[in-house]
């Protein structure tokens, strides 16, 4: 079974080094328990086609009665994408979500012009020991839909498209890439997905996407004939036809990119904007507090608390 027929796996070593624009090591952080790697943004890029931020959380393990507790916060101008390999959280939302993550399902949150949501260890899990591991990224939404109205998608993994030729696994999470779309609603051209890779297995990326990066959660692959280990994130060459293949104990991938968009975004904190007035409204309004009254509200049944706005 081929991927593609139009898309046959090249040789890794037929590229040049150079093909890698930008090689990115994440910087490390810990939430009071667990790790978070962040790969994007980065000093040398702030995105990968649409994505703007690159999280990897965990492996960690929790002894019974401890979880994760994310409270409330608030986001402008982006989508988030919560993907689990492990564990599990309970999203809430203040449109009315109340969403169980788990391994292989995928949340699309749309902030438009506002949003605030909540990730916690839900009851249940807290009863035993667990663990959790994942990814959760930000994709900077085009100008012209920044203030759209905030939205949620929930799909389980059953409904996200799958492959599986010549060792290789790929889920595909957002957007379009191998002839296939996933079911999310995205507002540029994207692709995202995850891959799994057996020992020696090649896989040849999108060639019809602008921006194209990979990061590599377990393992190793070979690009341009250096070894690249687990916690690297590669941006490459817009044009060049590039495949990876995996080390000797295999690899698993999130490959990502898409279409750049009109030019590079504010960031404070959660907030994501073309517009440096519209971040700092939107500051205003948190800071504030008037739930329910402008941009942000508490999500139902999670408004006990809530993160502050940073100094």
């Amino acid at each position: 079974m081929s991927w593609n027929p139009a898309l046959e796996p090249g040789c890794p070593d037929a590229i040049g080094i150079d093909a890698i624009e930008t090689l990115i090591i994440p910087r490390s952080r810990d939430l009071g328990g667990f790790e978070v790697r962040r790969a994007l943004p980065a000093p040398k890029r702030q995105m990968v086609g649409p994505f703007i931020f690159f999280d990897q959380a965990g492996p960690a393990e929790f002894v019974t009665g401890q979880g994760v507790d994310v409270r409330p916060h608030p986001h402008i101008g982006l989508g988030t994408v919560t993907y689990l390999y492990r564990g599990e959280f309970q999203h809430r939302d203040s449109i009315g979500s109340d969403q169980m993550i788990l391994p292989g399902a995928v949340n699309w949150m749309v902030a438009g012009r506002g949003v605030t949501h909540s990730e916690r260890t839900s009851e249940a899990t807290r009863k035993a020991p667990h663990s959790l591991f994942g990814i959760q990224t930000w994709v900077a939404l085009p100008e012209r839909y920044e203030d759209v109205a905030p939205s949620f998608e929930h799909h389980g993994k059953e409904a996200l498209p799958e492959f599986d030729a010549d060792g290789v696994n790929l889920r595909l999470i957002l957007g379009h890439a191998y002839g296939k779309s996933a079911p999310a609603k995205v507002y540029s051209d994207t692709f995202y997905a995850d891959v799994t890779m057996q020992p020696q297995s090649r896989l040849p990326l999108p060639d019809d996407h602008e921006d194209r990066g990979l990061y590599i959660t377990e393992g190793s692959v070979s690009i341009a004939g250096q070894t690249f280990d687990a916690g690297r994130m590669m941006v490459f060459r817009p044009g060049d036809k590039i495949t990876v293949a995996a080390g000797e104990r295999g690899a698993r991938l999130m490959i990502l990119g898409g279409a750049t968009l009109e030019g590079p975004r504010y960031i404070f904190w959660n907030f994501v904007s073309s517009s440096k007035e519209r971040l700092d409204d939107a500051k205003q309004q948190w800071r504030r507090g008037d739930w329910g009254k402008g941009l942000f509200d508490l999500p139902p049944g999670d408004r006990a608390e809530f993160i502050p706005l940073p100094a």
